[in-house]
């Protein structure tokens, strides 16, 4: 299993970051979805190909929850969730800081709020491609939903900024430095985002017009043109289709295939750019023991994939 040269990373070491935390949305269940990926095997089979793991439970998330947390400008658990990714951010950025590979496991995507935060604190000229079915980019105001999982991308890129849980949250990330992949359930407050800031986004008309090689190009030219900025990839696995990774909080069906998913990973591996991945939104709550146990089996492989391991 080869990959090039990581032009970033000197040591061979995977940080796995356990981020098991639901209170960015309403289902119950997620907050399970890190531990099922390492028992399944995840940190073995790294080692596998060569790393040294190291893996960081916290398991102890749910002692930041205040005793009250009230909605806050139309946003739930906002002290929960800013308590949460404010601790998850500075473990991330010190990881990163030395010179390990960041793999966090979600967990909803409300984490984002601190896996950006930290890797872009450790490399500040990154960039991110985000995979996805939803946009994620929805403002306070706009959300219709209140869950924060829905928003973290407002926060940073610096489109929110005046919500008082969430001040620590610096805009780390320029609009020109992120990508999508895989869109198709998109806000009208977010298509409107994504119009007049110029971000970068494909959803699945993209992918079947142009194959999903040629839109991992199309927003690596965009984003990363020379080939010479540290990548940060955030996967939800609802960016797959539901017959691929049915368990999960918010599936919508017409997403990226087996194989489309694979790819994305395994083409940002190959750049030697890849510093830190997310696995986000496994529920093992959700669906039949079946369901939970491919899609368990989907978000190792992908894992396996950012770092490295290829059909050839």
């Amino acid at each position: 299993m080869t990959q090039s040269a990581n032009k970033f990373l000197t040591s061979k070491t995977v940080s796995i970051v356990g981020a098991p935390f639901s209170g960015g949305q309403p289902q119950g269940g997620v907050e399970k979805g890190p531990i099922r990926l390492v028992e399944s095997g995840l940190a073995n089979q790294l080692e596998e190909m060569g790393y040294h793991v190291e893996y960081e439970a916290n398991s102890d998330l749910e002692s930041l929850k205040p005793a009250q947390d009230p909605v806050v400008q139309n946003l739930k658990n906002p002290k929960f969730v800013s308590a949460v990714t404010h601790r998850l951010a500075g473990q991330i950025e010190e990881r990163a800081k030395q010179n390990k590979f960041v793999l966090t496991l979600g967990g909803d995507h409300s984490v984002a709020l601190a896996t950006v935060s930290g890797v872009f604190a450790a490399y500040p000229n990154a960039c991110l491609i985000w995979v996805d079915a939803h946009a994620d980019i929805n403002t306070p105001e706009g959300t219709e939903s209140g869950n924060i999982h829905g928003c973290p991308l407002s926060f940073l890129t610096g489109l929110s900024q005046d919500h008082p849980d969430f001040a620590w949250v610096k805009p780390v990330l320029q609009t020109g430095r992120l990508a999508y992949i895989g869109l198709r359930d998109v806000d009208d407050n977010e298509k409107k985002i994504l119009r007049d800031n110029n971000i970068k986004a494909l959803s699945m008309h993209h992918v079947d017009k142009y194959g999903i090689g040629k839109c991992v190009d199309i927003c690596l030219d965009h984003i990363n043109p020379n080939r010479d900025l540290p990548i940060h990839l955030s996967f939800d696995v609802d960016a797959l289709d539901p017959t691929v990774a049915p368990s999960t909080g918010t599936p919508v069906r017409g997403g990226l295939t087996f194989r489309e998913g694979h790819y994305i990973c395994e083409a940002l591996a190959e750049t030697g750019l890849l510093v830190a991945a997310d696995i986000m939104e496994v529920n093992p709550a959700l669906e039949s023991p079946e369901s939970v146990f491919n899609t368990v089996q989907v978000g190792c492989s992908l894992a396996r994939c950012c770092l490295g391991e290829s059909l050839l």
